[in-house]
């Protein structure tokens, strides 16, 4: 109907496709909108501008398997400036077609995409080159130079590197490899000086002193607004959602606090365990490696007020201002496990984390580890947040529970009425839904466990969501630090659990041991008892299934 009328078809039928039912090419097209929009006009995205792409660690794991497929796709989807070219610099001794086949299984190429993909590598080049040498970085720079368009490029450096060398690298980057000269922004027509931007993957330190350290020494040598610290569940489509269910739904707004909360959990499993990189996980330990980063980072976006916008600095804020109200963890409120072998499982379920050839003899490193956080301010107050990770658990799983307080008043049969929860399902298969009593079908008045369910499966069928380093690298193209820790962030992270992982680690004989828990299981039952210690209830009896699209 004319004019924005109702009529019979302004309204689609949830799951019925219609409206809901963004094609592939519809939501590329929304992406490449928003990158030329960003929050509120901020975006630095220049698509006219030379961009050099520099992966420091090149040859290793990590850009193997995730940053060069990562390219890979933003590159084929044509989400990057057309003048983009990537570097790789590493110590091997290696070429591009060497990079080629060590990550063609990582990027999931159709046989329609390999002309695309012939393209993409002529993009790129590689340099071989120490991590502490200056001359190597001045090498490095001449590279870079070969891309520029008369001197000018806006550079980013990635350092998927061990953070052993990061200070070395930083100190070279800065010596060495910065952007000069000026470019014309097509937007605003002023002239403008081109960027450097590094990229720092975790852990960001081992400790408050040791993360102090590497912080004052990025600080000396780049501004905030140069140093994007990556963590990648923040760029996770879920995770990026909170704040819109949040603080778009009035719907919520009355009952997120105390008096109508019960508990908080917030949840990462994964069904295997280390894999042979148990060398690797145990310098770092489930701490450190999940709880520290991911987990807080979720929790400061589920517990923070209101931000007065959208932009970068005042999320980053109200975040900082959670973590300020929250305790160091005390060791009576967290169990701490490590997996043993299954002998009834198969495959790698039969060996334990001390099975690990990688692993030091005798390692007491926890992979399990439960926290209970309490946050002092107003609106939480007395609300347990129970922060639950671990490795070779019982199934693949990262989420959010908010679980309500009991109805007053009950009127029905004792022990018949759950709780409600709202549970935002980050991992796998985009989710949200609530836990709601109704009544069953029939003459009386029977309550069973249904569901309101938003299925990302469902509501956007077909669509490809982004990778979670896809939307976090076209941040930096962007100039959004939205997604990104900031340094106070990173302080007050390290505050909260440097006391327990010292402690956790120091060599006194009373010190707290893992409890070991069978591969596959749900872990220590002595942290579901702790759990249910804090206002957690678990029934067991309900069972959530994914809508099907």
């Amino acid at each position: 109907m004319p004019g924005g009328a109702r009529g019979d078809s302004a309204e689609v039928e949830p799951h019925g496709g219609g409206v809901a039912a963004l094609t592939q090419e519809e939501a590329l097209e929304m992406i490449k909108e928003s990158l030329h929009g960003g929050q509120e006009g901020e975006s630095d995205y220049d698509a006219d501008v030379t961009h050099v792409f520099v992966v420091l660690g090149a040859s290793g794991d990590l850009a193997t398997k995730k940053i060069y497929p990562t390219l890979w796709w933003l590159f084929r989807d044509r989400l990057l400036p057309d003048n983009t070219y990537f570097v790789g610099y590493a110590r091997s001794n290696i070429k591009v077609d060497d990079i080629r086949k060590k990550t063609f299984q990582h990027m999931q190429v159709k046989d329609d995409q390999k002309n695309r993909l012939d393209e993409f590598f002529q993009h790129n080049s590689y340099v071989a080159g120490s991590y502490d040498k200056a001359e190597d970085f001045q090498h490095l720079n001449e590279e870079i130079k070969k891309f520029e368009n008369a001197g000018r490029a806006n550079r980013l450096f990635y350092l998927a590197l061990p953070p052993s060398v990061y200070k070395e690298v930083a100190t070279n980057i800065r010596a060495s490899c910065m952007a000069q000269g000026t470019f014309k922004c097509r937007r605003s027509g002023d002239e403008r000086k081109c960027w450097t931007r590094v990229i720092v993957e975790k852990p960001f330190g081992h400790d408050s002193d040791s993360s102090a350290q590497l912080s004052n020494h990025f600080a000396s040598l780049f501004a905030e607004d140069e140093i994007y610290r990556i963590d990648h569940y923040l760029g996770k489509e879920m995770v990026q959602n909170l704040m819109v269910l949040r603080f778009a739904n009035r719907i919520l707004t009355p009952v997120w606090n105390r008096d109508n909360v019960a508990c908080v959990t917030i949840l990462f499993k994964e069904p295997f365990g280390t894999q042979g990189r148990g060398g690797y996980f145990d310098d770092y330990g489930i701490i450190r490696d999940v709880m520290q980063n991911h987990l807080l980072q979720i929790l400061s976006l589920v517990a923070m007020e209101r931000p007065v916008s959208t932009k970068a600095e005042d999320i980053r804020n109200e975040k900082v201002k959670v973590l300020r109200c929250i305790n160091e963890v005390q060791l009576n409120d967290v169990v701490l496990g490590q997996y043993v072998g299954d002998p009834e499982g198969k495959g790698d379920a039969k060996e334990g984390y001390l099975d690990d050839p990688t692993v030091p003899k005798g390692s007491t490193t926890p992979t399990f580890a439960l926290a209970v956080l309490h946050i002092h301010n107003e609106r939480w107050e007395g609300v347990p947040f129970i922060l639950r990770c671990g490795k070779a658990l019982n199934e693949r799983k990262a989420e959010v529970r908010i679980q309500f307080r009991d109805v007053s008043g009950n009127i029905f049969r004792p022990g018949e009425i759950d709780r409600n929860e709202l549970v935002f399902r980050v991992q796998p298969g985009e989710a949200v839904y609530m836990k709601l009593m109704s009544k069953k079908p029939g003459m009386l008045f029977d309550c069973e466990v249904t569901e309101l369910d938003f299925t990302y499966g469902s509501r956007y069928a077909g669509v490809k969501l982004p990778d979670a380093y896809e939307r976090l690298i076209l941040d930096v193209f962007c100039g959004s630090q939205i997604n990104f820790v900031r340094s106070d962030e990173l302080v007050e992270a390290w505050r909260i659990f440097t006391p327990l992982l010292h402690a956790i680690e120091s060599q006194k004989p009373l010190k707290p041991l893992p409890i070991p828990y069978k591969y596959g299981s749900r872990g220590p039952r002595e942290a579901d008892e702790l759990a249910a210690q804090h206002n957690f209830k678990y029934t067991g009896a309900y069972k959530w299934v994914s809508s099907k699209p």
